[in-house]
């Protein structure tokens, strides 16, 4: 089925976003320390900063969005994106610097927890297959922007890193138009009298998923942070290699989200997603260790192959991870319930580097081992935490249509 006139909207301004941020996060941090001249470990404290204070935005932006509609904060967070992106090209000093990326990170936030209530209005008669596609098209832009901004690198001259940042404000602004005209001015939902600003944070079965989900996440940074550093510092992989399974890793999600995506649709089987993630990880985590005990010629073959299982399991685990995320949250609070999710991730991708560079690292192929059977037993608690969920849900009357104000 094809998509909607508001989810190709949605698509397309994901799309375009992703693209940006494929161009900037990818030369962020030469940008910060080669042009601005900021210490590499200042820059680590000032990123963790931003990091923890765009946590606070979460469940407030979903509020709101529940409040006054979800278009109305996703475009004024766009457009809070836009400037703060903007304001990198003249920062000079850490305090500054600290200060933008503050700001940048909780207008990330509030989008994040925004952009999913819009996501969840506009999803229609099958949502799981709309949020597959919109995720396939999320996976491509960045792609695509990190191949751009492979040219910038290589240039390395402040010219080239500044056109990436503002090539990158100009895709919020963009990604903003293309909803303003495309995506629909949802009215809020009524709420029902027992509804309160921090509802979801009693709701336990959601908040001990969410917890899962964040701690999951430490499995996007072995492929990216991880895995490099092991076969760089224990296996003699030509450089290329890196390159390899990057590659390996973006073209598997962007060929699979889409036809995996599309089949998990219930909170159920989303925790069964969850735990099929958990057994692949199981398997490429001790594959990845092997990497240093094999020929230097077998090294290479081995870390794609190890990579395409853990992709796999990546697409599995994103799929369940959605289905759950979404479908546990009541149709009134989907803007709250995706900030407290948004918020979760985030949490567990600052976290990620620490644990996974000082535990896994500093215990080899032990940590490697550990590694995957954490991430294992986080999956096996999927389909339990699931049915807890389900069992917890009431069943609410189907809402009466509300039409979309103008736009």
């Amino acid at each position: 089925m094809a998509p909607s006139g508001p989810q190709r909207a949605l698509i397309a301004a994901s799309f375009v976003n992703r693209v940006g941020n494929g161009l900037f996060n990818t030369a962020a941090v030469l940008y910060f320390t080669l042009v601005v001249h900021l210490p590499a470990a200042r820059v680590g404290v000032g990123l963790t900063i931003a990091g923890l204070v765009g946590l606070l935005a979460g469940i407030p932006a979903g509020n709101l969005a529940d409040r006054y509609g979800p278009r109305t904060v996703w475009l004024t967070a766009l457009a809070m994106q836009a400037a703060t992106m903007a304001a990198f090209v003249f920062i000079h000093g850490w305090v500054t610097f600290t200060l933008i990326a503050a700001l940048d990170r909780l207008a990330a936030t509030a989008s994040g927890a925004a952009g999913g209530a819009l996501i969840a209005r506009a999803g229609g008669e099958r949502p799981a297959a709309f949020r597959a596609k919109l995720r396939t098209f999320v996976n491509l832009g960045v792609v695509l922007g990190t191949l751009g901004a492979a040219f910038a690198v290589s240039v390395g001259t402040r010219t080239a890193y500044t056109a990436l940042i503002l090539a990158n404000a100009a895709s919020f602004a963009c990604a903003g138009l293309i909803a303003l005209v495309g995506v629909p001015n949802y009215q809020p939902l009524p709420r029902p009298k027992e509804h309160h600003r921090g509802a979801v944070l009693s709701d336990r079965p959601f908040v001990s998923f969410v917890a899962l989900y964040g701690a999951m996440g430490l499995q996007y940074q072995t492929v990216s942070l991880l895995l490099p550093i092991w076969l760089s510092a224990h296996t003699g992989a030509p450089r290329w290699t890196v390159a390899a399974v990057n590659a390996v890793n973006s073209g598997v999600c962007v060929l699979l989200q889409s036809r995996i995506g599309s089949r998990v649709e219930s909170p159920r089987q989303g925790g069964r997603a969850f735990r099929l993630a958990g057994l692949l990880f199981l398997v490429s985590c001790p594959l990845m260790a092997l990497t240093a005990d094999v020929p230097v010629w077998v090294a290479p073959v081995l870390a794609v192959l190890a990579v395409g299982v853990h992709s796999l399991g990546e697409v599995w685990e994103s799929s369940g991870g959605y289905a759950l995320g979404f479908g546990l949250a009541p149709d009134h609070a989907q803007g709250q319930y995706q900030g407290l999710f948004g918020a979760g991730f985030d949490a567990g991708q600052a976290l990620a580097p620490v644990v996974l560079t000082t535990a896994v690292l500093g215990l080899g192929h032990a940590g490697w081992l550990l590694l995957g059977a954490f991430f294992a037993a986080l999956g096996a608690a999927g389909p339990p935490v699931a049915a807890w969920a389900e069992r917890t849900r009431r069943p609410s009357p189907s809402p009466t249509p509300v039409a979309p104000t103008a736009r």
